[in-house]
């Protein structure tokens, strides 16, 4: 039977290393696809400068996921003159560092018009890196309401990315709300651009 056991445990290890060594694949190449692909930043100098965390998949969870009913719209404030119509989809319940922690997710009236990006969501947030390490007004995480499963969401900080008015100015980029300030350092994403503007 204790034979029986140890192999159990160490079958369960191997799929436990296979499973994070998939997840840190998966990860690279996301990150690798998003410098590829950036719609700002087109030539090989501007991605030299783009700044990233360490991949940990710690900064990977599952976050419990309430909906909200009858959210009313609102204008979000944004960096440029035009706020955009957004309203609370949710809240996402999750721990970091020993801390429970929320953030709301918000749907995009306009996106909602559009069969194409009718299933986006939008979690906007800052943290105690913003800044510092990252940029200082805030970054993004990019959801889809196909992604909620059984009142649970996969909140993955490492793809945590800036908007465009971290790169340049006359962008109309979206002001994380003061409710989803975070009071924990979410080290992981991508971080303050090399150049500043």
């Amino acid at each position: 039977m204790l034979f029986l056991f140890l192999v159990l445990g160490v079958l369960g290890s191997q799929a436990q290393k296979t499973d994070v060594q998939g997840y840190m694949d998966s990860i690279k190449a996301f990150r690798a696809d998003y410098v590829q692909t950036h719609e700002l930043l087109t030539t090989k100098d501007q991605k030299a400068l783009l700044s990233f965390y360490p991949l940990d998949p710690a900064y990977r969870m599952v976050a419990r996921f309430e909906k909200y009913v009858d959210s009313p719209w609102f204008s979000m404030l944004t960096s440029g003159a035009t706020p955009q119509i957004q309203r609370k989809y949710g809240r996402l319940t999750f721990t970091i560092h020993d801390t429970v922690l929320h953030l709301i997710v918000y749907q995009s009236q306009a996106l909602l018009q559009k069969a194409a990006t009718r299933d986006y969501l939008f979690i906007p947030f800052t943290d105690a890196t913003s800044g510092i390490d990252s940029y200082g007004a805030g970054r993004y995480i990019d959801g889809t309401i196909s992604d909620i499963r059984n009142g649970s969401l996969v909140l993955d900080f490492n793809k945590a990315y800036n908007p465009y008015c971290a790169y340049s100015t006359g962008y109309n980029c979206p002001i994380p709300p003061r409710e989803n300030d975070l009071p924990v350092a979410i080290q992981a994403g991508e971080k303050n651009y090399g150049k500043a503007h």
